[in-house]
């Protein structure tokens, strides 16, 4: 039996004050045991559940010196870039990041999550999602035309539900599909419509049959009515969500990750983006802050998800992200928390899991200074004591 003495504890909705946490390691992984009050007096650490990451892109350089974004995955052999992934991994890890949900996956990702936990290598927990795209489509413009090794597509309804097939077959936990044009992908725009009514019921359906969520990309207003009206599990973006798409979204419970961090650093021309990529990113952010704000009054589920690439916004940066959340909707220290534990585990299905402090939940944790509940700028990484997964330590030393 493991065990932590007189921490202040916020078990992912409530402050339970001073507090003794007890867990229990096996093979099958870390479980709480038991939460129980501590003698009185102020602690000097905190513990919080471990933060969940909805929406984040494993395969990128994570190397010294510089790489190109677009380029690199079409330089670098598969071995070399599973590496890559498991460093991103890893750094989020120590960041405090326990769970991680890739939504663009293949059989390099399906491979990591396997490895991670036969515990061949150590690593946080994944969720890897494949991506049904058209051609043209958000999904297929990271390749240029002249690059014959493209990542799958498929068009029409029976090829739609043949890629869905083949993701589920191959290991994915879920389907990711665009209903709108992107920003980083090369030559479209984001008002571009991706698929027609008719593909996305059948990959919708074909996924709900095989047991998957959709996480559906949408950055227009047209893009979240196409999610809405074909029975998507979550939207990833959600930019120009309108106030009457805001009340159905909040009435089916379906979650958004706002994903702040990418397209303020894209808009404002940052880590070597192009010209194109910069001027769509900004079409979208000057608008999206008013919006965003009147969608969380009217109770839109806001969850955490980056879109982490290792480019763009680092395996590192999901506090700052939920810092900025926290400004951006108004919303409590609390609140903001709760978006990066017992609602991001709602949105990966995995809510009587993680996500929580609590007997029979995964021990799963961050030690860390200050009291982030009360006070969001406490989230911090310079505040990290130690971090816990699978109830073992993986940074730091527990106090």
């Amino acid at each position: 039996m493991n065990r932590i003495h007189t921490v202040a504890l916020w078990d992912g909705d409530a402050d339970r004050g001073p507090s003794i946490l007890e867990w229990a390691t096996g093979p099958a992984g870390g479980v709480i045991t038991g939460v129980q009050p501590a003698a009185s007096g102020e602690p000097e650490y905190s513990v919080i559940p471990g933060l969940i990451d909805t929406h984040v892109h494993l395969i990128g350089h994570a190397g010294t010196g510089h790489a190109d974004f677009l380029s690199w995955p079409l330089t670098t052999r598969p071995e070399e870039q599973t590496l890559h992934g498991l460093a991103h991994a890893t750094a989020a890890l120590r960041a405090g990041v326990t769970t991680l949900r890739d939504l663009s996956a293949d059989d390099i990702q399906f491979s990591l999550r396997r490895a991670i936990d036969e515990g061949v290598v150590a690593g946080p927990r994944i969720l890897a999602h494949g991506m049904v795209s058209m051609t043209a489509g958000h999904g297929d413009l990271f390749t240029p035309a002249a690059v014959t090794q493209r990542k799958p597509v498929a068009d029409g309804p029976d090829e739609c539900r043949r890629l869905v097939r083949h993701w589920a077959r191959a290991g994915a936990d879920g389907i990711k599909i665009a209903t709108s044009g992107g920003v980083l992908s090369v030559g479209d725009k984001s008002a571009w419509r991706n698929y027609t009514a008719a593909e996305i019921d059948a990959i919708v359906d074909e996924a709900h049959a095989l047991g998957m969520p959709v996480a559906a990309h949408a950055h227009t207003e047209a893009g979240i009515d196409a999610a809405l009206e074909h029975g998507v599990d979550s939207i990833e973006h959600g930019t120009l969500i309108s106030p009457a798409q805001a009340v159905r979204v909040a009435a089916a419970g379906m979650t958004v990750a706002p994903t702040l961090l990418i397209n303020d650093r894209i808009a404002a021309g940052r880590a070597g983006v192009s010209g194109e990529q910069a001027e769509k990113a900004l079409d979208l952010v000057h608008r999206r802050d008013a919006l965003f704000r009147a969608a969380a009054d009217a109770g839109v589920d806001f969850v955490l998800g980056t879109d982490a690439n290792g480019h763009h916004v680092q395996f590192g940066d999901q506090m700052e992200e939920v810092r900025l959340m926290a400004s951006t909707f108004g919303w409590s220290a609390s609140r903001a928390l709760e978006s990066a534990t017992t609602r991001a585990a709602l949105a990966i299905g995995r809510e009587t899991q993680l996500g929580r402090l609590l007997p029979g939940f995964a021990a799963d944790f961050v030690v860390l200074r200050g009291r982030p509940w009360l006070d969001i700028t406490a989230l911090d990484t310079a505040n990290i004591v130690a971090v816990v997964s699978r109830g073992e330590v993986v940074a730091g030393a527990l106090p």
